[in-house]
This record gives structure tokens, sequence and C-alpha cells, in this order.
């Protein structure tokens, strides 16, 4: 058991995924300097999200998921008034025990490891047939164009469990879903779902490229926050 400082968001973060955050709230700049300065031992902090149409307050901690990714601090670029541009890499899953509001102007939590557990059925084919047919998928993702087109694959050495996250992090996916794959701890289980997602994706993407209206309609302009 460990002791995490909090970053609630409405996203998802997996390990090995990458996270760019402009922070701008008093408690979470507290935050980015304890961080900086070493108050919070080897810069990591938990980024747990916030399940759909709720709110994180002083007493709503109800409204974050029970899993969380931690999360260590990569690069911090301060702004005028305070603010920080700040990217951090997921790291490993826990989940929380339990969450003290008052140690910090920011949320702590007790928190657990969740370490993969061993396959329930396992074997060197199903590994290789699981990581081909992922690995197929996510070509096929990208090939429809609409996601920026061809995109660098994960190398051969990825094994099973950490290729599932790497390649769900390169694919758009709702915050359901990328809750799901993160609280999964069979990784191959975790790796046939992504293929599943993918797949899926692929064809939503095909579908909307053949909708007879410019694409821009439905782009969505981007919160500066």
């Amino acid at each position: 058991m460990d002791v995490l400082p909090l970053f609630p968001l409405g996203s998802v973060l997996l390990p090995g995924g990458h996270l760019p955050l402009h922070v701008f709230e008093p408690r979470y700049r507290q935050l980015v300097e304890d961080l900086v300065g070493e108050a919070v031992p080897d810069r990591r902090f938990g980024v747990v999200a916030i399940k759909q149409g709720w709110e994180v307050g002083e007493d709503n901690v109800d409204s974050m998921y029970d899993v969380g990714c931690s999360a260590v601090l990569d690069q911090v670029r301060q702004l005028p008034g305070g603010r920080y541009d700040v990217s951090a890499a997921g790291e490993r899953r826990f989940r929380l025990l339990q969450i003290d509001r008052s140690a910090a102007p920011y949320l702590v939590a007790k928190v657990q490891w969740l370490p993969d557990t061993e396959p329930a059925d396992d074997s060197p084919a199903r590994r290789e047939h699981l990581t081909t047919a992922a690995r197929a998928a996510h070509q096929r993702y990208h090939a429809t164009g609409l996601r920026g087109g061809s995109r660098e694959t994960p190398g051969a050495d990825a094994d099973a469990a950490a290729l599932s996250y790497l390649l769900a992090d390169d694919c758009v996916l709702t915050v359901e879903d990328r809750q799901d794959l993160l609280a999964e701890t069979d990784p191959l289980v975790r790796l046939r779902n992504v293929r599943r997602l993918l797949l899926r994706e692929a064809e939503f993407l095909r579908e909307l490229r053949a909708v007879p209206a410019p694409l821009a309609e439905f782009a969505q302009r981007t919160s500066a926050n």
C-alpha cells in the first residue's frame, strides 16, 4: 500500500500512455509545485477518471472510478498567472482504498497496486494469435485515413500486457471503454478486447467517411481547459 496525490480527470490514463495537462486550478498548481519541489516523492501522482456526468467536488469523491493509473511528471513549463503546461507518463494501475481530503489542498489517497493476473487460458500459440490479430486491427484502424494515417506501431519486443495498452492509447475510445481496459487484469483478455474495440472504431470511421457531408461538420471546438 502506498500514498499518492490524486489528479481527477475526465479521461483515463493508461500505463505507458502520454498525459499532457494544462494546470490552472490553485490546488493542482500546488500539486505541480509539490511534485517539482520533491515534497511528493519521485514526482509521482495518481490519475483517476471522473464518471461521465459527474463532477468532483469537496464532498463527492464517489464520482471517481476506483481504479486509476499512476503518472510520473516529466516536463513542466510555467506560464503567466501561475499556470503550468506539464506532461507525464502513465506508469501502473492502482485501486483506491481510502481518500484523505485534509492532508493537502488536493486529494490524497491510500492505494493498492493492481498487477496483472495469470491468464486463465494461456499458451504461446494463443499469445501469438492475439498479438497478431490486435496489431492487424490497429493497422486497419489507421488505414481509414481519418485518424492521421499510418502511425508508428509498437516494437516487436512489446509483450501482450504492454501491447494492449499501447494500441488502446493510439485509438479514440470512450472513457468507459478505456476504464474497462484499465481495470482488466488478464492481459490476454485485455488484448482481445482491444482488438474488438479497434475493429469497431475502424468500421465507424469507414462509415463516417462515406457520409456525404464535410467532415468539419462533425468536429467540435476544444476547450482551452
